[in-house]
């Protein structure tokens, strides 16, 4: 019976100060047998006269409270406070999934609360259903090509290091054009609000309970899926020319949460557009080159590519420590193309891969990895392309080199694999 199982109550108490619960979490508290939180949290119960003499655990750990809830059955009404919201970068997802696993006896209850996001935006007299939401607290998020894409972002900070983050990596994009509003301890006596240029605002501006938006005035705009040649800096390293890039990120069949090694990157063209195809999306570019290296660096930070981490040195040797691929694409390998495939077939059987040769002896290696089991059933594709050049008053067409795009491995979606059949 209903009746009979323990209600675990996970409700979101706000920003922090204790006129900022909602009445239904106040009423759960003052019923509850036991309350259970990190201190900042039961501090606040305690303060707004709620849950008199009964136990208190300070605790905020997923397992532990779960440890407590089954250890004390007698407990029926149980509240688990949590920061902010409970739907916005919360613990509830977690812990509700646990609690669900390990007792079945348990009947679960979330109760949201305003997010910090929700406060800064009043305070700020704006709104949030337009814009871009992300959380730099705890953990390493690419944001800086979420900032260019967006009029508003709204980042969730925390901790010692997350301002340092956000003003510092702006500054290394050169987004002095943006504005940042940081809101620290939202609805505290000593809130505090702070507007400026990133190069304005001090790194301890943003520590502690902190929010921020972010304000752009010009969100870049492109929504073509593919960038010409002469957006890139050049320098005097060989590009992938923008007709075969096409085929091959279209061969290569990127999912939102890939992480793709540009193995012999060059000056970063795949692994831009790569990069700039979903903001989930984490590209190893791999150069042994320094000079390619460096305009890797100059066009990251011109495209805004903050999903982009290069590695300087030969593959596969440092490709050894790296998370492993889903997507691998070999622009140049130096000679090592087997020992490339074995290795980050090691790291994942089912990676897929796309090659680009431009000779017949990369060509070669290819067949021979074929042979060897390296490729399964590789799918080539030789494309050849030509760009009209004046003369006088004619034009005349300018053949590029013929490129060979190799690919093999998992990644093909269901209905281009139908289509390949019908064919």
């Amino acid at each position: 019976m209903s009746e009979e199982k323990q209600r675990v109550s996970l409700i979101g108490i706000g920003p922090g100060a204790p006129d900022m619960l909602t009445c239904q979490a106040k009423e759960r508290i003052r019923k509850c047998d036991c309350l259970i939180g990190a201190q900042r949290m039961t501090e606040l119960a305690k303060e707004a006269g709620l849950a008199a003499g009964v136990p208190v655990f300070v605790e905020y750990d997923a397992g532990r409270i779960c440890g407590y809830i089954q250890n004390r059955k007698e407990w029926k009404n149980i509240a688990v406070l949590l920061s902010g919201d409970t739907g916005f970068y919360s613990g509830a997802k977690a812990l509700t999934e646990r609690l669900r696993e390990e007792e079945a006896g348990i009947e679960v209850e979330v109760m949201p609360g305003l997010s910090s996001v929700a406060v800064l935006a009043a305070r700020l007299k704006t709104g949030w259903e337009d814009a871009a939401l992300l959380s730099l607290h705890g953990k390493e998020t690419d944001f800086i090509q979420t900032v260019s894409r967006n009029t508003k972002t709204f980042l969730l900070l925390g901790g010692r290091d997350s301002g340092r983050e956000m003003l510092g990596r702006l500054k290394e994009y050169g987004m002095d054009h943006v504005t940042v509003c940081i809101g620290s301890r939202l609805s505290y006596p000593d809130e505090r609000i702070l507007a400026g240029k990133p190069g304005e605002l001090k790194e301890s501006d943003a520590e502690g309970l902190c929010a921020a938006m972010i304000w752009n005035p010009a969100p870049e705009k492109w929504a073509a899926p593919h960038l010409p040649d002469d957006a890139f800096i050049r320098g005097n390293v060989p590009m992938t020319k923008e007709e075969v890039r096409a085929v091959s990120l279209s061969r290569l069949s990127l999912t939102e949460d890939a992480v793709v090694y540009d193995i012999g990157a060059g000056t970063g063209s795949v692994s831009v557009e790569a990069a700039r195809c979903g903001s989930r999306i984490r590209v190893w570019a791999v150069e042994k080159n320094p000079e390619a290296a460096e305009l890797l660096r100059q066009n990251r930070r011109k495209f805004k590519a903050d999903g982009i981490r290069i590695v300087e040195g030969m593959a596969p040797d440092v490709l050894q420590e790296l998370e492993p691929p889903t997507h691998v694409f070999i622009g140049g390998s130096a000679g090592n193309l087997k020992e490339i495939l074995r290795t980050v077939q090691k790291k994942n059987p089912d990676v897929r891969i796309v090659i680009n040769a431009i000779s017949l002896d990369t060509m070669a290696e290819i067949m021979e990895a074929e042979k060897e089991g390296l490729l399964r059933e590789p799918e080539i594709t030789c494309v050849s392309a030509a760009r009209a050049r004046k003369l006088g008053s004619h034009h005349m067409m300018t053949a590029q080199n013929p490129v060979y795009i190799v690919s093999a491995g998992k990644g093909v979606p269901d209905g281009k694999k139908e289509r390949q059949a019908d064919e």
